[in-house]
């Protein structure tokens, strides 16, 4: 049986665990190709083999790939693809990797020519450093892969992405595309700015720098996300724009709670703020566990 020829387009932390995965796994089942725009990187990615060959060169890197992972910034992949579109071969399956899938199912849907294919995916997982040195072999195993059905083009496409996946040992499920956008701002999105503010918020208090010394865990565990990729999360946010606004609004809207209880002096209130976010996170994480795979 040919080895299946798989192509990864940006080979940081998602893209180049993907690379490790997929050789730790799929052995001589398959080839990967590595694509990145940086020559350091390419040389890493081979290094720790995360892929058989690395190029710089778009053209050369897909033109005879089975499968094309696309593994860069959300507004970099539909002119990423726009640019490899005559190189790619009948019957090539194209899938990303993006944390927002209705933005990218209406551009891709509209440039993508007959023989071509498209599956909608996104892994749950992640860490808060980024690149080639960050990646990990296990990143996705037990993790949740999310693939879009309604956004993709092709349903024998999804399989053979499926299958594929199966490598990473994620958990695969589906989901519709609105319910996408909106799960993963709510779980995703909404805290990575959260996080970020937070941090932000110790640049108006210059004065208590000396102090920051004393941050303990709590401030930590909170804000530990905000020193994810900025490219990466300022395209989330211009790409899944509403979703991210509502609830911005909405959580906005708590913290008002909070800042009236605690301008009237009103412990009730200020108690029943966090009473229902602990019942409620545990209830979470309780159920969370159930689904563990053990």
């Amino acid at each position: 049986m040919r080895a299946k020829r798989i192509a990864i387009v940006g080979l940081g932390l998602i893209g180049g665990s993907l690379g490790l995965a997929f050789k730790n796994m799929g052995g001589e089942k398959v080839i990967v190709i590595g694509i990145d725009h940086d020559q350091s990187t390419l040389q890493k990615a081979i290094e720790r083999g995360a892929v058989d060959h690395s190029t710089n060169d778009l053209a050369e890197g897909v033109k005879y790939a089975d499968i094309i992972f696309l593994c860069t910034p959300v507004l970099q992949i539909v002119p990423i693809v726009e640019k490899m579109l005559p190189y790619l071969k009948v019957g090539a399956i194209l899938t990303d990797v993006g944390s927002t899938k209705s933005f990218l199912a209406e551009k891709l849907s509209a440039i993508l020519p007959a023989g071509i294919h498209y599956v909608s995916g996104h892994p749950m997982t992640g860490r808060e450093q980024s690149g080639i040195m960050a990646a990990e072999v296990d990143l996705f195993r037990d993790k949740w892969y999310i693939l879009v059905p309604e956004a993709s083009t092709c349903s024998e496409a999804v399989d053979e992405i499926s299958q594929v996946l199966k490598w990473t040992g994620a958990r695969l499920t589906t989901m519709d595309i609105a319910a996408h956008d909106q799960c993963a701002a709510i779980i995703s999105h909404v805290p990575h700015v959260a996080a970020a503010a937070l941090v932000n918020l110790l640049e108006l208090y210059p004065d208590l720098e000396d102090n920051f010394k004393l941050v303990g865990g709590g401030f930590r565990d909170t804000t530990r996300i905000a020193s994810s990729n900025a490219d990466m999360w300022a395209d989330i946010c211009l790409t899944n724009a509403q979703t991210i606004t509502d609830s911005l609004l909405n959580l906005q809207a708590l913290l008002d709670e909070v800042i009236q209880g605690i301008k009237k002096g009103d412990r009730q209130a200020i108690h029943y703020f966090f009473k229902r976010a602990k019942v409620r996170r545990d209830a979470l994480i309780a159920k969370t566990d159930s689904h563990a795979i053990v």
